[in-house]
């Protein structure tokens, strides 16, 4: 799964592939400029064999930052660090990041608090057959993202983090919810999110709910998130906007995360062992601190 994000409209269900708009060749060059930028701002990744492609969830948020407050915050926190490590002092941390999360870590996460306001509500059905509402929630921490049910490339690395995530939380794990919505707007079936969610160990965690539904409701999801997608047709990669919402248990926004990813020379989607416990350390973390 491809991560650039482009501005294009999506197919209906059981439909061909979409026309090819303009807008998708205007992110593509947007996202072209932006991506020295959002790689560097990352610690690097151990010397080896592996490509220096961009890491992808960064190039999404400048491509979106015209969208709302939300991308453009990420993308100055980050920038401030990235200026930080280029003149060599520490790295200014960003204003409203929990006490409990490191400036490094903060850093890797490409985490911002986001402004106080309700969380977009929805009802769709998970990989067992129920329907979730957001809603149902309230009272628990929830750890939100949103997965392309045939992805191999970046969805795999974010469902490592969270298995990793539920384990650290500990005993607080019973009050943290994990929930995916799905991007891939043909695949849409129960049994779709139930196969990547066994594929991937995501069933191991006992609150994880990997929701789909109608393409409306989904499309009102990602709009309320402000989630693009592009899926050029049925086998195609999906494109999407890759974020982490952390919703406090009174059901309102609190932080947000951009989810990495490098690739090998042979384009195979990695990150070291190192920042994938990383990464599940740090939504344990903030996790908790938005339960607070």
């Amino acid at each position: 799964m491809d991560e650039t994000d482009h501005a294009n409209g999506l197919p209906a269900a059981n439909s061909g592939p979409p026309a090819a708009g303009s807008a998708a060749g205007t992110a593509a060059g947007s996202a072209a400029g932006t991506a020295a930028a959002g790689t560097a701002a990352v610690p690097a990744v151990r010397p080896g064999p592996w490509s220096r492609r961009p890491r992808r969830s960064t190039v999404v948020l400048a491509v979106v930052a015209v969208v709302g407050g939300l991308a453009f915050a990420i993308l100055f926190a980050f920038g401030v660090t990235r200026l930080s490590a280029k003149t060599g002092s520490s790295p200014m941390r960003p204003t409203g990041i929990p006490a409990s999360v490191s400036t490094r870590l903060a850093g890797l996460m490409q985490l911002t608090p986001v402004p106080p306001s309700a969380a977009p509500g929805f009802t769709l059905t998970d990989q067992s057959g129920h329907a979730i509402s957001l809603a149902s929630f309230r009272g628990k921490t929830v750890v939100l993202t949103f997965m392309d049910s045939h992805c191999t490339d970046i969805c795999p690395l974010v469902s490592r983090e969270f298995i990793d995530a539920n384990r650290d939380l500990g005993p607080d794990a019973r009050n943290v919810v994990f929930i995916a919505v799905n991007v891939n707007p043909y695949h849409r079936r129960i049994a779709d999110m139930a196969a990547y969610s066994s594929e991937q160990q995501l069933d191991s965690i006992p609150s994880w709910h990997f929701v789909t539904g109608p393409l409306p409701s989904l499309r009102a999801v990602w709009n309320g998130y402000q989630i693009q997608v592009e899926a050029p047709g049925r086998n195609a990669d999906v494109i999407h906007t890759s974020l982490i919402y952390f919703i406090n248990p009174q059901g309102r926004e609190r932080y947000a995360a951009a989810p990495m990813v490098d690739h090998t020379m042979k384009g195979t989607a990695y990150l070291p062992a190192s920042q994938l416990a990383s990464w599940g350390r740090g939504i344990a973390l903030v996790a908790r601190a938005a339960g607070r």
